[in-house]
């Protein structure tokens, strides 16, 4: 195996991940945040047509496992509550940190290789993953986290 073949395999996983993502927003009251990760998908695609590869995805157990984890809470606490609201919260940022994760790596890798153009899409959607993280942090720690500790 080399660095491209690598590259594709984890590129795949996180073509995966966002298809998903974008099915599972809406169930997971995040709705907002469906067009950012509609936004994540394209560049994607895009970095797939650059070298002339078809986009794909490859089943991502991380992503599969935090979306089952939201609908498990949504079946736990079907009412909507700031309690609810801090698990969804917990949840999406967890799904934040695994998409920088891997668009970190995947924006390293064309850097050394010299292509510009992928690392530049990739880049983009780490700083889209960085910024949905930090909204959420921000909605948690101003409002959110304050209300479920009043619910108890």
């Amino acid at each position: 195996m080399q660095i491209n073949d690598l590259s594709l395999l984890t590129l795949k996983d996180i073509h995966f991940a966002e298809r998903q993502l974008l099915k599972a927003l809406p169930e997971m009251a995040f709705t907002n945040h469906r067009e950012g990760t509609q936004g994540q998908v394209e560049p994607l695609q895009r970095v797939f047509e650059i070298p002339g590869k078809r986009a794909a995805g490859q089943t991502c157990e991380p992503i599969l496992g935090l979306i089952q984890e939201c609908e498990e809470l949504l079946e736990e606490a079907p009412a909507p509550s700031a309690v609810r609201d801090a698990g969804l919260i917990a949840r999406g940022r967890a799904v934040e940190h695994c998409e920088m994760a891997r668009y970190t790596t995947l924006a390293a890798w064309p850097q050394l290789m010299q292509q510009e153009k992928i690392a530049a899409l990739l880049r983009a959607n780490l700083a889209e993953a960085e910024s949905a993280e930090a909204l959420l942090t921000e909605v948690a720690e101003t409002s959110v986290h304050s209300e479920a500790l009043a619910e108890a």
